[in-house]
């Protein structure tokens, strides 16, 4: 039986920046940075190529032959990172495997292997207005409202000043 993975393209925003390809997941707000092994194998992943054809396509003519284990690698993180609709069972040698293990035992330099940055990338609602001030209250910060009023403290407390927080409200700030 052949082995045929399969990338996911749907909800994804895909843009290729020097040797790295750049990948937002729209679903979960996600960002993966895949370097050139783990982008040339994703990218082969058409449902119609074997993990051996994509090790071949992995090969340059100048290079030894990228062994095959270098693809799981690869399929491995895509799969752990929601980047593939198909993906093919694993050899039992590879579970567990981490990368050193995988540069030990293939013996090639880290940088020829798959590698995925991933980040997770704000809401636009963490971006929204700060949180509303309480009647009366002291903002310590823009962002950071306590409920005391500067009213109500004591001779000699630093004073408070009234700042805009947006065009519904101004808070006031302690100096």
């Amino acid at each position: 039986m052949k082995e045929l993975p399969r990338a996911r393209q749907a909800s994804l925003i895909v843009k290729e920046v020097d040797n790295e390809t750049l990948v937002y997941d729209l679903e979960t707000d996600q960002a993966h940075c895949l370097n050139d092994t783990a982008a040339r194998v994703w990218k082969s992943c058409d449902g119609k190529n074997s993990i051996k054809d994509i090790a071949a396509q992995l090969t340059s003519p100048d290079q030894s032959a990228v062994d095959e284990n270098v693809v799981w690698l690869a399929l491995d993180q895509l799969e752990k990172f929601k980047l593939l609709d198909e993906s093919p069972a694993k050899p039992a040698m590879l579970a567990g495997m981490t990368r050193r293990q995988m540069v030990a035992r293939l013996g090639v330099a880290a940088a020829a292997l798959p590698a995925i940055v991933s980040l997770v990338t704000p809401h636009a609602s963490a971006q929204a207005s700060p949180p509303p001030i309480p009647p009366g209250g002291c903002c310590v910060s823009p962002n950071q409202c306590i409920s005391q009023t500067c009213q109500q403290e004591p001779p000699g407390a630093p004073a408070c000043t009234v700042f805009p927080l947006n065009p519904q409200q101004s808070g006031k700030f302690c100096q």
